[in-house]
C-alpha cells in the first residue's frame, strides 16, 4: 500500500499504522510542489525518520494545469487528481496493490472536490470505512506516541486564495511566508487568507485576545506588510475550518461535487 503522506495528524497515523502492520510493503508518499509548505515536509521527514517508516518525496504539478491555477471552487479536484495519477503511476512501477489517503469522518461535512477525485481513481479512504473522526485520530496518534497528535489543522496553501484569485507561485510564497511569520509571534493555528492588496489573518478563537493586543497588533502589521500587502486585518471570528467555502451558497450540487 501506499499512503499519500502530508505530513499532517490524519495521514501521520495513517501511515504509522499502514507501516505497522505491513512493513516494508507499506510506503508513504510524500509530494512536492510550490503548494506544499516547507514546514509540512520538515515534519514529514521527522516522522518517517522517528518511526522508521518506508518513505519517498514524489514531484506534483498541479501548476502546469489551467484548471487548477484558475482556483475556481473545483481547484481541490484537479490537484487531488494530478497527486493521484502520480501515485498510481508509482504503485504500478513498484508493483504496490493500492493507494489510501488520510481523509476523515470531519472531512465529509465540508466541500470536499478531492473526494471525488480519490473515488474515481479506487484511492481507499481507510478512516471513512472505519468511521474515524478527527478527535479519535489525534487520540490513537497520541497513544502511538505521534509528534503530529496535537498538530494544528492544516491544508495545502493555495486554500489561503479566494475562488477566482489565480493560483501563482508568488501568491503561494507569500502566503507561506506570512503564516510562518505569525507562527514566529506565537500563534499556533492561523491562516492568512490572501485577498489581494489585504492580507486577513484568522487566528484561533483562544487567541484573539492576544492578537487584539495594541502591542501584538502593531507587530502583526510590521510582519504583514513587508510581503506585499497594502493592509493587514484580522478576521473577528477567527480561525474555522473552510472560512472560503462559505462563498459557495450557490453551489446547491455538493452531493455531485463530492
Amino acid at each position: 500500500m501506499l499512503i499519500a503522506f502530508s505530513g499532517g495528524v490524519d495521514s501521520s497515523y495513517l501511515a504509522w499504522a499502514a507501516s505497522d502492520a505491513l512493513g516494508a510493503d507499506a510506503l508513504a508518499v510524500t509530494a512536492v510542489s510550490a503548494s506544499y509548505p516547507e514546514n509540512h515536509r520538515r515534519m514529514a521527514e521527522d516522522v518517517v525518520a522517528r518511526f522508521a517508516i518506508e518513505h519517498r518525496f514524489v514531484d506534483t504539478h498541479e501548476m502546469d494545469s489551467d484548471a487548477y491555477r484558475a482556483n475556481n471552487p473545483d481547484r481541490c479536484y484537479h490537484c487531488k487528481s494530478e497527486l493521484f495519477d502520480v501515485l498510481a503511476t508509482l504503485r504500478d512501477q513498484l508493483r504496490f496493490d493500492a493507494v489510501a489517503y488520510g481523509i476523515n469522518t470531519d472531512d465529509t461535512g465540508d466541500f470536499r472536490p478531492g473526494h471525488r477525485a480519490a473515488a474515481e481513481r479506487g484511492v481507499l479512504s481507510p478512516y471513512l470505512d472505519v468511521g474515524l473522526s478527527k478527535a479519535e485520530i489525534r487520540a490513537l496518534s497520541r497513544a502511538a506516541g505521534l509528534p503530529t497528535a496535537d498538530l494544528p489543522s492544516s491544508a495545502c496553501l493555495s486554500s489561503r486564495l479566494p475562488y477566482g484569485t489565480a493560483v501563482t507561485p508568488e501568491r503561494l510564497r507569500q502566503v507561506e511566508d506570512g503564516e510562518e511569520r505569525l507562527r514566529a509571534l506565537g500563534f499556533r493555528q492561523v491562516r492568512l487568507r490572501h485577498h489581494g492588496e489585504l492580507a486577513r489573518i484568522e487566528i484561533d478563537p483562544s487567541e484573539l485576545a492576544l492578537a487584539l493586543d495594541p502591542q501584538m497588533a502593531r507587530a502583526l502589521v510590521a510582519a504583514i506588510k513587508p510581503l506585499g500587502f497594502r493592509f493587514v486585518s484580522l478576521d473577528l471570528e477567527g480561525y474555522r475550518t473552510g472560512a472560503l467555502n462559505e462563498v459557495l451558497v450557490e453551489w446547491v450540487d455538493f452531493g455531485a461535487s463530492q
